[in-house]
């Protein structure tokens, strides 16, 4: 795929260090037990006051939070026990068994949407944050017929909807948040959100296919770029094709991300597993779809 760079696109932001991290550093640094105590428990209990009085605060201005508070809410360990797929859009997909995971949960990404009428079926939830495939194909995002989450600085760009709409709030720190509600972190890549948000309804296992984590287009994360070709770093030639424009991968912070969520997922006795075919991620167990799913 040929691309040129669009020039003051924005990059990636740093992050101040979580309050927990500071005062791990101070339990580190004088080693006494009330110091470990404040790091491993005080700090905690002090981000999450501040966060959800934030949150409080912008609900207050923001009737689309308020509105669907209680529904997202609601979804917390509404999957408890069980199975999902993450369906990545790689160039795997054109070589993965859709048909294996047609009766299962799952969750699409971004512009999977273009799959579907091949496929025979739409996926159960569909995810979609970046604010470039937002503003792009809002139009289509809001034709989707399964809920859809996307964060809340992109409810301009999403059309009306016969289907519940989720906006999620994407300025926490770097980490894992099983709590959604309240914020989450996007690390660089749409399937770790869908991956907080497996893991906030409650899924004991992930599957992931499609996620190839590997790009033919190469340059500086997070560079905006604009198509003037097909497509050739997703499944359909179409998913990015010329006009487009789109944010060069960060597969370094994914990584880490990707690491961030197993650790969460097998912390609280759950897991995360890979069945993409001949995929180059290494942070999950690698596994085949059809003997898996059987």
């Amino acid at each position: 795929m040929n691309r040129r760079q669009i020039d003051g696109a924005p990059t990636i932001s740093g992050k101040s260090a979580y309050p927990t991290q500071r005062f791990t550093k101070l339990a580190d640094t004088v080693g006494t037990p009330f110091a470990t105590w404040v790091a491993d428990e005080v700090a905690p209990r002090l981000q999450a006051r501040r966060v959800r009085r934030r949150y409080a605060d912008l609900r207050s201005r923001t009737p689309i939070l308020a509105s669907q508070e209680r529904s997202l809410a609601d979804l917390r360990d509404s999957h408890h026990g069980e199975r999902c797929v993450i369906i990545g859009n790689g160039p795997s997909l054109r070589k993965t068994d859709v048909r294996l995971f047609k009766d299962e949960v799952t969750f699409g990404l971004n512009r999977v949407y273009l799959a579907f009428d091949e496929w025979g079926f739409d996926t159960t939830y569909h995810v979609a944050v970046n604010k470039y495939v937002a503003e792009q194909s809002g139009s289509e995002l809001a034709r989707v017929r399964s809920p859809l989450f996307t964060t809340l600085g992109n409810a301009d760009h999403i059309g009306s909807r016969t289907t519940e709409t989720y906006f999620l709030l994407n300025d926490r720190a770097p980490g894992f948040y099983g709590d959604v509600r309240f914020g989450l972190w996007e690390g660089a890549t749409v399937t770790f959100v869908a991956m907080q948000l497996a893991y906030f309804m409650g899924f004991t296992e992930v599957v992931l296919v499609g996620v190839d984590h590997r790009f033919a287009s190469t340059g500086p994360a997070h560079q905006l770029v604009e198509s003037d070709s097909d497509d050739e770093n997703h499944f359909d030639p179409r998913y990015f094709g010329p006009g487009y424009r789109w944010q060069l991968p960060d597969l370094e912070t994914s990584e880490i991300a990707y690491s961030l969520a197993r650790k969460a997922f097998e912390n609280d006795g759950r897991r995360i597993v890979d069945a993409t075919v001949d995929g180059a991620l290494r942070v999950f167990p690698r596994v085949d779809l059809a003997t898996h799913l059987a």
